[in-house]
């Protein structure tokens, strides 16, 4: 079993590695660690790496690592503050992730 961080650029990636970790410790699982934000993630982590931004869109970057690996228990992500606007107008990768993943997911928010 294991646990999927879906980590993006800025402080909700940050946020979600860490609360990845102290769920895989909760857990006694594997944490794997999806890099979304093609930035580099820490050396103490395994990371999954996309090919570039243009592969394709995150959301199934992230449902497909989890129907890939088969024994993901939970998925951890971050949330980025939103206004009323930008959730009318905009979709969310975050929003998503939350109604299509076959999982359970864990939403954190950054400081």
């Amino acid at each position: 079993m294991s646990v999927l961080v879906a980590v993006p650029a800025g402080p909700e990636g940050a946020a979600a590695l860490q609360a990845g970790k102290a769920e895989a410790a909760l857990l006694g699982t594997e944490l794997v660690v999806l890099n979304l934000s093609l930035d580099p993630i820490g050396d103490d982590v395994a990371v999954i790496e996309r090919d570039g931004p243009d592969d394709r869109d995150p959301v199934d970057a992230v449902l497909d690592e989890i129907d890939r690996r088969g024994d993901v228990q939970r998925l951890v992500i971050g949330l980025r503050r939103r206004s009323p606007v930008s959730k009318a107008v905009l979709g969310s990768v975050s929003q998503r992730l939350l109604l299509q993943a076959p999982v359970p997911v864990l939403a954190v928010k950054a400081g």
